[in-house]
């Protein structure tokens, strides 16, 4: 990847600001949410990614950025997370960011990781390896919540739109300076 310190930390910021906007989301979700276990589902998972968020923000003052930095994606991402802030229906909400946004974030992560040196950047992987965890977790108690509540379904169109919209966002993160690679 070739990444600056600064391109570094542009890269982590645009992940926090994603994380705390997800956390907002559910925040935003959960009292509009009717279903107990859809609620407690998002509840548990606000705290996960605030406390992702809050590691990489920490992170980000170890690469000469402010304390908790973060910096707006590129905008055909932020469309797709808008996208996923108007879902309604709890099926719709569920399907879109368990099988959309959360796979799509990891899959960004997961080439962050395969091209940066885990020796040079080793606190942002440590970081970056724990995000990955949890979000298989949030997947797998997605899975739990689902399978007690099969009458949870979602309109498929309207999911796919979603994740389509993440996966049509190419490129994520809007450097302040041009990468090197």
């Amino acid at each position: 990847m070739g990444l600056t310190i600064t391109q570094k930390a542009d890269t982590l910021g645009t992940y926090r600001f994603i994380l705390v906007r997800f956390m907002e989301t559910l925040a935003a979700w959960v009292p509009t949410s009717p279903e107990l276990e859809v609620k407690t589902l998002f509840g548990r998972h606000i705290w996960v990614l605030a406390q992702h968020a809050d590691a990489i923000g920490h992170r980000t003052v170890e690469l000469r950025a402010k304390l908790h930095y973060d910096r707006a994606p590129q905008p055909p991402y932020l469309s797709a997370m808008k996208m996923l802030q108007e879902a309604a229906a709890s099926g719709d909400r569920i399907a879109a960011l368990y099988d959309g946004a959360l796979p799509d974030l990891a899959r960004r992560v997961q080439d962050y990781l395969a091209h940066t040196d885990t020796l040079l950047d080793a606190p942002t992987v440590d970081i970056l390896r724990r995000v990955l965890a949890d979000l298989d977790r949030m997947h797998a108690d997605r899975a739990e919540v689902s399978a007690k509540r099969a009458d949870l379904r979602a309109d498929a169109a309207r999911v796919n739109a979603i994740t389509q919209a993440f996966a049509a966002a190419r490129e994520l993160v809007e450097y302040r300076e041009g990468v090197t690679t």
